[in-house]
């Protein structure tokens, strides 16, 4: 298993993808994760070791504050639940949690995404006859409406994943755009998205996909070409995604990291 190496930066695409993620969090936020979740679990550990001290990570969405001495096979398995200060219930705790905001910070993956954010991971066709059965949303239904801050990621950014239409809405982001996830009276909604080719966010008002920066050595229209939808160009020069600081990258690779899960997801 390997990522591409991004050009000039000493580092692979994986490690970049992390980094990035990573310096969105802050001392609010308040997170868990799911299955085949190892993006987001490394920037969740590199944000705590870094600035964000305060963050609280619920591992496996059952281990609070835990600080595992490196990542297992699985971001569900308890043998990343070490030196957490409590292990929470699903139905009695962590749900209650959720619901009431105490959680506030969920990152989602998808067989497909389109370009409002909304996320399919249950079928790929029809769905009473889909050509696909995938392993199904999990809490996707749920947490996208109830979690305001919500972070995707994709170590394949292609026309597959990034559609003009979901075979199924398994997660909502901003639903159909607009203020439609505000009249539904769901708080926030996505705030990024972090590829293997870009960085992606959402136009204020129409909450439509927007591109904010590109990876090195990465054009603008090689992100369209991979893009099954129109995506929305910033006013003036895309800037380049600023490289890892050598300190990110060592923690990474040698505290959080070392055994590299995270290149499971680019199987």
């Amino acid at each position: 298993m390997s990522a591409p190496e991004v050009p000039g930066y000493g580092c692979t695409v994986d490690e970049l993808m992390v980094v990035t993620l990573a310096r969105e969090f802050s001392n609010d936020t308040r997170a868990f994760n799911g299955a085949v979740s190892f993006i987001p679990v490394c920037a969740y550990l590199l944000a705590r070791r870094t600035h964000a001290p305060a963050l609280v990570w619920a591992a496996s969405s059952i281990a609070v504050d835990a600080d595992p001495p490196r990542l297992a096979e699985s971001t569900l398995s308890d043998a990343i639940w070490d030196g957490a200060t409590m292990l929470s219930s699903s139905p009695f705790d962590f749900w209650a949690y959720a619901q009431g905001a105490r959680y506030n910070t969920f990152a989602f993956r998808g067989a497909q995404i389109d370009r409002y954010g909304n996320v399919n991971n249950t079928v790929i066709g029809p769905y009473d006859a889909p050509k696909v059965r995938l392993p199904g949303g999990g809490g996707m239904a749920d947490l996208g409406c109830m979690i305001p801050n919500i972070y995707l990621w994709s170590t394949t950014h292609d026309r597959r994943t990034f559609v003009e239409r979901l075979s199924f809405r398994s997660g909502i982001g901003w639903g159909d755009g607009g203020d439609h996830r505000q009249r539904l009276g769901m708080p926030g909604g996505p705030q990024l998205c972090v590829t293997n080719l870009c960085v992606l966010d959402f136009e204020p008002v129409d909450h439509a996909m927007r591109l904010r920066s590109l990876h090195p050595g990465v054009t603008v229209e090689q992100v369209q070409e991979a893009t099954g939808f129109e995506l929305v160009l910033p006013d003036g020069e895309i800037p380049t995604t600023p490289a890892p600081t050598e300190r990110e990258l060592r923690l990474l690779r040698e505290e959080i990291d070392p055994g590299g899960m995270r290149l499971r997801e680019f199987q």
